[in-house]
């Protein structure tokens, strides 16, 4: 095991293995999660739940093994939901296209990672923006969890409304949400994947879903979906700020996540920690790889911070944990059984995990503060992460120039809104 330095890491390999099955039971969620919000843009429930393993798989290993660090990756949140309902389902793009925009922003992801251009990306972005971003998402899902659970439906009057409360399907889904909080809030580990089963058993106990017929099967076939990207339609110039889009919300979402796991288990030193450049190059490498699989963006995941917990201080608890997602291969039955007010109230409770990052914002400067409020409510509002990230460029920009501080206007924030100029009265 020299490979991982366990000795210089002060670690061993009986607590790396334990990190890592504990990392796999806190993302197991993602699974049944990933395939239901795919599912929704019209990718076949069983291709994804097969190509959401073997991209967890791929990432985490290629991390564990080329990064040497105890992050585990798989499809992010967030960006899937965009890509169903935002892209999909909401501007009406063929989900083939979407996956090559996918892959498009992973090209320039691993060009951005191994050039200084990662450098400038994450100096020249404010932090409050990025956690406006965060918050912005996290309101996104939690809207869309909502709206899939019924808690929310459309009004002719309102635009929305609460919905039927007497309904047993919303009721069940009440009692996963209240589950997965109270899980939450206790720490419990695998607090998703558990609330996800205790939940369905209760429809499937009480009969408003369906009981599964069976449990195991062998794996389903990735073909319907690997290799189905269409990256011509989605080289044109409209596309360009979506590409954009999940090039920066991945980046972010990467960043952050291993800001907060690295302070923990103290794994990065520096903007230049070769641990933390190695990890970045990984993601990028997985988000290529997942638009050819037939997914969207992965990401490193901030489950990861319960394997560091348990101990684990290298890349052999990644590499446990990618193995791990073998085991779900399997499960296909088990999965196509989980109905949706099990799997919803997942969402809400991450959205609102990250809609916690507005407690960091400085309100003082009046340009972040408009800007953030714009992007926070704009990406649940219009549908879509790109619309709220460019309404909230205009906005801090606009406020700058107002403000005669026209130095100040960080270069990447000009570009954003000089695209949301172009994307907004232009295209």
């Amino acid at each position: 095991m020299n490979l991982f330095q366990l000795r210089d890491h002060g670690t061993d390999i009986r607590t790396e293995m334990t990190a890592g099955f504990t990392t796999f039971l806190a993302m197991l969620y993602i699974i049944p999660v990933n395939a239901a919000i795919l599912s929704a843009a019209g990718l076949p429930f069983d291709a994804v739940i097969t190509a959401t393993a073997v991209m967890t798989i791929i990432a985490s290993i290629l991390n564990g093994l080329w990064a040497n660090t105890p992050i585990a990756m798989s499809v992010g949140m967030g960006l899937n939901a965009y890509f169903s309902f935002g892209l999909v389902k909401g501007m009406g793009l063929a989900w083939q296209t979407a996956l090559g925009i996918v892959f498009l922003s992973g090209i320039l992801y691993i060009l951005i990672s191994i050039t200084p251009l990662r450098r400038w990306m994450i100096a020249t972005i404010p932090i409050d923006v990025k956690r406006a971003v965060s918050a912005g998402i996290g309101a996104f899902i939690a809207f869309i969890g909502m709206e899939q659970l019924h808690l929310i439906t459309d009004s002719p009057a309102t635009l929305v409304t609460l919905g039927n409360l007497k309904d047993p399907h919303l009721l069940i889904g009440l009692f996963g949400l209240a589950l997965a909080i109270l899980l939450v809030i206790k720490k419990v580990r695998g607090a998703f994947i558990l609330s996800i089963i205790l939940t369905a058993l209760l429809a499937w106990a009480t009969g408003v879903e369906p009981m599964p017929g069976a449990f195991f099967s062998l794996p389903a076939s990735m073909a319907p979906i690997a290799f189905e990207l269409d990256i011509a339609s989605a080289l044109s110039l409209s596309m360009a700020p979506l590409i954009l889009i999940f090039l920066i919300t991945d980046l972010f979402d990467t960043l952050g996540t291993l800001t907060g796991v690295g302070m923990r288990a103290n794994l990065f030193h520096g903007r230049d920690s070769v641990p933390l450049q190695r990890t970045i190059e990984a993601d990028a490498a997985a988000t290529m790889l997942s638009g050819l699989a037939g997914v969207t963006s992965t990401t490193a995941f901030i489950e990861s911070a319960a394997g560091v917990e348990a101990g684990g201080r290298t890349g052999l608890t990644a590499v446990v944990t990618g193995l791990l997602f073998i085991l779900p291969l399997f499960w296909l039955p088990f999965f196509q059984a989980i109905p949706s007010n099990a799997i919803y109230p997942v969402l809400i409770v991450i959205g609102v995990m990250m809609f916690g990052e507005l407690q960091h914002i400085d309100y003082s400067d009046a340009a972040v503060k408009y800007s953030s409020f714009l992007i926070v409510l704009g990406m649940p509002l219009t549908y879509s992460i790109t619309d709220g990230l460019l309404l909230g460029s205009l906005a801090y920009v606009f406020i700058r120039l107002i403000q005669g501080r026209f130095r100040q206007i960080d270069i990447a924030m000009g570009v954003l809104a000089a695209v949301a100029l172009l994307v907004f009265f232009v295209l």
